[in-house]
């Protein structure tokens, strides 16, 4: 889990630098946050992509497995610890503990949790700071496509392998 955490969390650089070059999304983003490419020199960048990283790898490792692996629940119906369990447990993850655990199932999840918790709480975040629909767009829109990916690492990635189908 902590392996498939640190990937879905590093994946979110690969993203961003696709995402914010200036020839894709970067320009508009700077001036719709009414930034420029000075201003954006003179932030810490150590601490941007360190902290980016943290908060990236606790998305990772606590918010998003809950979501796009349904087999948490029934962990969390037997208090977490799988030593405890019945033999019933066991038999059901013995029948059912890698289904629905492929790339793109996760994804699948990931940008419902995209599209129905962020991209809210980004647009209702813009529209009290006055942002523009176009700033809120691309800001959304990232965390939905870095959700996806987020979600299709880590409900793929299981104890057998990695699933993409």
């Amino acid at each position: 889990m902590a392996l498939s955490a640190l990937a879905a969390a590093l994946s979110t650089f690969i993203v961003g630098f696709i995402w914010y070059n200036p020839k894709v999304f970067g320009n508009a983003w700077m001036k719709a946050e009414g930034l420029t490419e000075e201003q954006l020199k003179k932030g810490n960048m150590a601490k941007i992509f360190g902290l980016s990283f943290v908060f990236a790898f606790i998305m990772s490792f606590l918010i998003i497995p809950a979501v796009v692996i349904h087999q948490a629940g029934a962990l969390g119906m037997i208090g977490g610890d799988p030593a405890k369990a019945t033999a019933s447990y066991t038999a059901f993850m013995a029948e059912y503990g890698n289904a629905f655990r492929t790339f793109k199932h996760g994804a699948l999840h990931g940008t419902l949790l995209g599209v129905g918790l962020v991209f809210p709480i980004i647009a209702i975040n813009g529209l009290y700071a006055h942002k523009s629909w176009k700033l809120i767009f691309i800001t959304a829109g990232y965390w939905v496509v870095q959700l996806a990916i987020m979600g299709g690492i880590i409900c793929g990635w299981s104890e057998t392998g990695f699933h993409f189908s």
